[in-house]
């Protein structure tokens, strides 16, 4: 999500649309109906997101079952918890418009998607790895700002991305020494094609928390939180559901243990962080949106290495190294 906007390198505006923010400037806040989130700063609840999405790696190692298992059960469990709260926030603030609930649906099946992929990539490279191989979003969301919003990525964009490419190579191990017992060149397939998705949703996340008309009577954006979190999560439930049958299978009973870390995984990693997450991106600049995630690979290598015993060769460390410089060296701003 490092998307530079239209200012070029050498601080020149090119023409923009009436709601296209400058370089490095957040969308102007929304008018809110409710309270809650509205109140609260986008900067806080991005890192406190960030933050619970980190650790869900390591729950889908603990729980130990397969990657369409992990995916579907965090999907059934998270709706468990979500559905009261999104029907309390209905009675409050009216049913959300048609057309941003089908953005919320389509949002959610390629997340599902995306849960699908990477918990197989967590298998195949660990917890720690695969969340820095999911950065692989950070190449795709400028271009899809680019064909679909009109935000131009800069210069630093293009020439970070081979670098941070380089460093994906690394630190999943295609390239150097992997860790032993890991499997490199699937696990960083499964790993791009989960951030690919996990791009497309933060995309629609982004456009559907944006737009007006979140209310019967449109007067001002979007101010749904939950809702919108609770219909993805439908989406991606049916998604992995789907893709995990026919891949690897789906065990609706693994037993308590397992179901035990998916619920602690679905209940933060899922409910909490996106419930944050969601409205923190539609008040937050490309750029801001995408350093302050930054902290989802770096929490994760640590939680990997402290608490799962994971082990990355000097190469693999070298590469989560170069991938963080390169999205903050690309997320940063022009002077």
């Amino acid at each position: 999500m490092t998307v530079r906007n239209e200012r070029t390198e050498a601080g020149s505006a090119s023409p923009r649309t009436a709601d296209q923010p400058t370089e490095g400037t957040p969308p102007p806040a929304p008018r809110e109906h409710g309270g809650g989130l509205a109140r609260r700063s986008p900067v806080l609840l991005a890192v406190t997101g960030s933050a619970c999405i980190s650790a869900s790696a390591m729950f889908v190692k603990l729980s130990g079952v397969n990657a369409g298992t992990a995916a579907f059960l965090r999907c059934a469990l998270a709706l468990l918890a979500l559905l009261p709260f999104a029907l309390l926030e209905r009675r409050r603030l009216g049913p959300r418009a048609p057309r941003l609930a089908l953005l919320d649906l389509a949002a959610g099946a390629l997340l599902g998607v995306d849960f699908v992929f990477w918990a197989q990539s967590i298998h195949d490279v660990g917890s720690s790895i695969a969340t820095v191989l999911l950065n692989i979003q950070v190449a795709v969301f400028p271009l899809l700002a680019l064909a679909f919003g009109r935000v131009r990525p800069g210069a630093r964009f293009w020439w970070t991305l081979p670098v941070m490419l380089f460093g994906v190579a690394l630190a999943s191990g295609a390239i150097g020494d992997p860790e032993p017992g890991s499997s490199p060149v699937s696990g960083v397939l499964y790993g791009a094609a989960a951030g690919v998705a996990f791009a497309g949703y933060l995309f629609l996340t982004r456009q559907g928390g944006t737009r007006r008309g979140g209310s019967p009577q449109g007067g001002g954006q979007a101010s749904h939180t939950v809702h919108p979190v609770c219909v993805s999560t439908l989406g991606a439930g049916l998604t992995s559901g789907v893709l995990g049958s026919l891949w690897t299978g789906v065990d609706p009973a693994p037993g308590w243990g397992p179901l035990g870390w998916l619920a602690v995984m679905a209940l933060f990693g899922q409910v909490l962080a996106l419930i944050l997450i969601g409205p923190a991106l539609a008040r937050l600049a490309p750029t801001t949106s995408s350093a302050l995630l930054l902290l989802q690979p770096v929490l994760a290598l640590f939680l990997g290495v402290l608490f799962l015993g994971e082990r990355p060769t000097v190469t693999q460390f070298a590469g989560c190294a170069l991938v963080v410089l390169a999205v903050w060296r690309a997320s940063r701003r022009a002077h």
